[in-house]
């Protein structure tokens, strides 16, 4: 006897698992490209600011050439004083060719030509350490000339898109790997139930089904399939257990007669006795071999969740085919059989095979369980989109309170037990019907038995 290997509950960390490393690469992702814009947007912005301070101070430098009608010491220093009174936002100073400060509101610079960044004012009155972004000019005469201004705005943005970039970085790592951190525990959680699930399962509850959320999102579709995979796979089950079951409880008659006919015929002095009961063995064995045949293949078709060999028909060529085989035996058994086809023809989806056997069934028991001078009539008719094929018969009927009965497997109403057969006609015809994705019902006819078996329809020919 084997038994399943004992299954030990593993947890996966969460820095480990694929949730985590897909949520974590998708926050560095975000994180680049959240730092791309802010660079970008950063550097236009100073880019912008510097533009507007540069042209202020290159205005207000042309300015003070177009008052002073020179370039050079004489002609700039009674320009350069007013401007040092009326203009406290610029930063002045004029040097001769010397270096020696002639004028203005800053100390001593080396004179460089062009613009230039002082990271101080290099101012004597009032102090402060400011930043200045100023344009130097060396004058006609080896004078210099610089006039600036105030770059705290533009030193200040550039100080706080660093700060930005820093502080963004930080928060982009922390939401992406908290968030990672979280989801990668929610489908965890959730692989972990489908998980401990299988192992219920595989420990013989099979009746274990996944949970829903209810929330329709992935987790729930793909508990919805496998729930289906394991309802599939119980009916299969089930249905190898109830064919065990049937086959261990239905072979034990014929078998006992088997038995009892064997020892008849190993006990009998004369020849023609024991043929007489080696015939009735080969019969009973001729019944067992039936039964099984009859119980794996409504087996089958109670498996099945397709139809085999699925193609169209005409039901005129269906009620032909029954027609041709039973008007016959039914002469043989003195009743009369009455086959209409539907007008206008209609064609159906099915097994051929198993769609005449249905029929045959029906047929064969209104024969076989009806008294001589029975008729039998074979009919279909359209209601919508459905085909309701009628099987009628005025022989004593079935009684209203075993008409679900005789569906069941090897059930035979006391009336019917003198009567050959296997009990398994109606359980194989209600198979059929519900592999075609129809319905069966059982009517009085007034008097006998009336059959009505709906099942849908393609099309109808004109």
């Amino acid at each position: 006897m084997t038994t399943l290997p004992q299954t030990t509950v593993r947890r996966f960390p969460v820095l480990r698992s694929s949730s985590f490393r897909i949520v974590a690469l998708f926050a560095v992702c975000f994180l680049v490209s959240g730092l791309m814009v802010t660079v970008l947007s950063g550097y236009r912005s100073q880019q912008l600011l510097s533009q507007q301070i540069r042209q202020s101070v290159a205005n207000e430098r042309d300015e003070a050439f177009s008052e002073a009608h020179g370039q050079d010491v004489v002609h700039l220093h009674p320009v350069l004083k007013e401007l040092v009174q009326n203009e406290p936002g610029f930063y002045y100073l004029l040097q001769d060719n010397q270096q020696h400060s002639v004028t203005g509101t800053m100390r001593h610079l080396r004179p460089i030509q062009g613009w230039r960044w002082l990271s101080w004012t290099h101012r004597a009155l009032p102090r402060d350490h400011q930043p200045v972004l100023g344009y130097g000019t060396v004058l006609q005469d080896g004078g210099y000339f610089f006039v600036g201004i105030n770059a705290t705005p533009l030193q200040s943005l550039r100080r706080d898109l660093w700060l930005t970039l820093a502080w963004n970085s930080v928060a982009f790592l922390l939401i992406g790997l908290g968030g990672g951190f979280m989801l990668s525990r929610l489908v965890l959680g959730k692989i972990e139930t489908i998980s401990l699930t299988a192992r219920k399962i595989m420990r013989g509850d099979i009746s274990r089904r996944l949970p829903l959320n209810g929330t329709g999102d992935e987790f729930d579709h793909l508990a919805g399939s496998l729930n289906a995979m394991l309802d599939r796979n119980e009916t299969l089950i089930a249905s190898v257990q109830q064919v065990s079951d049937d086959i261990a409880h239905d072979m034990r008659r014929p078998l006992a007669r088997l038995g009892q006919h064997l020892d008849e015929a190993m006990a009998a002095s004369h020849p023609e006795i024991r043929d007489a009961s080696l015939l009735r063995v080969k019969a009973d064995l001729q019944d067992a071999l039936e039964i099984f045949s009859s119980l794996l293949r409504l087996a089958q078709i109670e498996a099945g969740d397709r139809i085999p060999d699925c193609q169209t028909y005409s039901v005129d060529q269906l009620f032909g085919t029954i027609s041709d085989f039973y008007h016959a035996v039914a002469e043989d058994h003195e009743h009369s059989l009455v086959v209409s086809p539907p007008k206008p023809d209609v064609t159906i989806e099915g097994n051929r095979v198993l769609l005449i056997q249905m029929l045959s069934n029906l047929i064969e028991n209104a024969i076989n369980h009806s008294p001589p001078e029975t008729k039998i009539v074979l009919s279909a008719r359209l209601s919508k989109d459905v085909i309701i094929f009628v099987v009628t018969d005025t022989g004593p009927g079935i009684p209203f309170a075993e008409r679900e009965r005789v569906f069941e497997k090897m059930v035979r109403l006391d009336s019917s037990r003198t009567v050959p057969g296997t009990g398994l006609g109606l359980s194989m015809v209600r198979a059929i019907v519900r592999l075609h994705g129809g319905t069966i019902r059982l009517e009085d006819n007034n008097p006998g038995l009336r059959c009505e078996i709906s099942l849908p329809t393609l099309n109808i020919y004109p």
